[in-house]
């Protein structure tokens, strides 16, 4: 296998295939490299841990067909530390050959036959607006728990709602749910939960025109759905994702229909509050208190050990007066993900779940669960 590229796309192509290697679990050495496959003028890289594959297309000067597995993280690294410009990589059964200008290096290789046959991933048979999805993804994939130990809450729901598609994520403490109106459903098969660390991929890959994920800005995302996998083409990228098997928690009978109380402020002059406040946090522990009264609300936040803060942010107060507290980065993740300057903070007592959303448009839901606070 010989091939030449321009140092900065090839750069790209080998950082975006490796986020899926890397051997999770140390389960085979040959999971940490790439492989190169040349036909023509097209390279395809490939990365896998088996769970998640990454796969980038990328059109450079074939000379010499073939295929070979590279070390991923040193391969990449040595390409960056090169000049700009062209780049040749030779690859025989045992070593690959990086040479750029003045500079070579010399790379042990894997051999070819030890890394893991991957099925070839199923043609798009939905496309998403991608600019909607990205920012679908921002919203919903922050609140996906990371405690493996409950492996469906790692993963987003993606599910029919009427006509469209709905993402949902919860990690039993905050739940986040985004409707993306005006698609097509997924398909005839129902609901898929699909871990948050491929949407979290996808999401860092799509926003980029003329990068690893090619295309324009308005173009959208393929999605093919297998009965135990997904994959995402977004450009000359495709993200394949195994599927987390399991019944997703009911989460619509956690969201209330109506609150009697109404909080309504801007969203920068809160979260900049916010964000203040909690400087005194200083574990999980420590909660931001909410005094809300008709003229806006009071953020507190005591720390027996350093002190306290407050500072007031102005708004209107529908309701009867109130006071509950919350998880201060929650609290913030939620204000953060909404996409309006205003915002709703809507709730029912100290003890039941409140939403946070846009005072403009109603495609997103934050719900969130209160602390108790002495």
């Amino acid at each position: 296998m010989k091939l030449r590229s321009e140092r900065d796309s090839l750069v790209d192509a080998l950082i975006t295939a490796m986020r899926a290697a890397g051997g999770r679990g140390g389960a085979s050495a040959v999971l940490s490299g790439l492989m190169l496959r040349v036909v023509g003028n097209r390279l395809e890289v490939t990365g896998t841990d088996l769970d998640l594959t990454v796969r980038v297309e990328l059109e450079v000067i074939g000379i010499e067909d073939g295929t070979c597995v590279v070390p991923g993280r040193l391969t990449g690294d040595v390409v960056r530390a090169l000049e700009a410009g062209a780049v040749t990589l030779e690859c025989d059964e045992e070593r690959v050959e990086i040479s750029s200008a003045r500079a070579h290096f010399g790379l042990r290789v894997f051999p070819a036959v030890e890394f893991p046959t991957l099925p070839s991933p199923p043609a798009p048979t939905v496309v998403l607006p991608r600019g909607a999805l990205v920012e679908a993804l921002r919203q919903v994939v922050r609140a996906a728990s990371s405690d493996d130990a409950r492996p469906l809450l790692t993963g987003v729901l993606l599910t029919g709602e009427g006509e469209w598609v709905r993402l949902v994520a919860t990690d039993s403490y905050r739940l986040a749910l985004r409707d993306l109106r005006g698609t097509a459903k997924l398909g005839e098969g129902g609901d898929v939960l699909v871990p948050a660390r491929a949407l979290a991929e996808l999401q860092r890959v799509s926003p980029t025109p003329g990068g690893a994920g090619g295309g324009e800005e308005g173009a959208g995302v393929g999605v093919g759905v297998e009965p135990a996998a997904i994959t995402f083409t977004t450009g000359s990228v495709r993200i394949s994702s195994r599927l987390l098997e399991g019944t997703y928690p009911d989460y619509r009978q956690l969201v209330p229909e109506q609150y009697p109380n109404r909080l309504h402020v801007g969203r920068e002059s809160l979260l900049a509050a916010l964000r203040r406040v909690r400087l005194l946090m200083r574990d999980n522990a420590t909660a931001v208190r909410l005094s809300m009264r008709p003229n806006g609300v009071d953020l507190t936040v005591v720390s027996q050990e350093i002190g306290e803060a407050s500072e007031t942010v102005d708004g209107d107060f529908t309701g009867e007066d109130l006071v509950i507290a919350f998880n201060p980065n929650y609290l913030i993740d939620g204000v953060d993900a909404v996409l309006d300057d205003e915002v709703f903070i809507e709730t029912d007592s100290p003890g039941r779940p409140a939403t946070v959303r846009a005072a403009g448009r109603d495609d997103f839901r934050y719900l969130l669960m209160p602390v108790r606070v002495s």
